[in-house]
């Protein structure tokens, strides 16, 4: 990672742990630029009101076609944001390509860079994760997802990670969290704050970022509270060391 770049890489190699949301209110805090390189339908890139389908070009791949910094689109209480397009899948440039371009982006944007990578390791997610000065691992604490946890560890044990519990339950499972402890011990790598399940996220459907609300609900507080924590450890990871 360039010396006078701040990207934080948020990856997980199992879908439906969290891993957009997380970006998506990651950037928020960080007045950063999200950039989407999750090529499904169910990321930031749809999240945030972004429809490819009434586009004709594609932000995202001209810039890599180009090697040209994007521009990335504005929109109320929400991150700025380079959209991701189902043409990625088929068209991933190498992954030394990508950490490069998102390096030279993040120079000319002049501001923090937060990464939404595709689910499992790929050439975009390896780009990611070798461009971070931080890569973000949300891990529920569920057997499927902690098996997929211990793969990414073994995987890329040399990367600057930092786990973070999600979607925890009130009564955290004891066996789980054991497992989760024995795994990051090994790996010796550290833990972010908690972010528990709130079960409203499931049908939330406004567009604006959780943590932009000013006044707090009171329903929303919790989890404002939660994902702040995690921004504070983001900023701080490995510049203290």
């Amino acid at each position: 990672m360039a010396e006078d770049t701040d990207i934080t890489s948020v990856v997980a190699y199992k879908g439906g742990v969290g891993k957009s949301l997380l970006a998506y209110e990651l950037a928020y805090l960080l007045d950063a630029v999200l950039v989407d390189l999750d090529w499904d339908r169910g990321g930031v890139t749809r999240q945030w009101g972004y429809r490819h389908e009434d586009r004709i070009r594609s932000p995202l791949l001209d810039a890599f076609d180009k090697g040209k910094a994007p521009t990335p689109l504005q929109g109320y209480r929400k991150p700025l944001l380079v959209p991701s397009h189902p043409d990625l899948a088929t068209n991933q440039p190498p992954a030394d390509y990508v950490a490069d371009q998102l390096e030279a982006w993040a120079q000319a944007w002049g501001r923090p860079v937060v990464v939404d990578t595709h689910p499992g390791g790929c050439e975009t997610t390896y780009g990611a994760a070798s461009a971070g000065r931080v890569v973000v691992c949300p891990s529920p604490l569920a057997t499927k997802e902690l098996e997929a946890l211990e793969g990414m560890l073994d995987e890329l044990a040399d990367y600057p990670l930092l786990i973070v519990p999600n979607k925890v339950p009130r009564v955290p499972p004891a066996a789980e969290v054991a497992r989760l402890g024995r795994l990051v011990k090994a790996a010796k790598v550290p833990v972010g704050p908690p972010v528990s399940f709130h079960y409203w996220l499931e049908r939330r459907k406004i567009r604006v970022a959780v943590t932009s609300y000013d006044p707090v609900p009171a329903r929303v507080k919790a989890l404002d509270d939660e994902l702040r924590a995690v921004a504070e450890t983001v900023r701080g990871y490995g510049r203290h060391t």
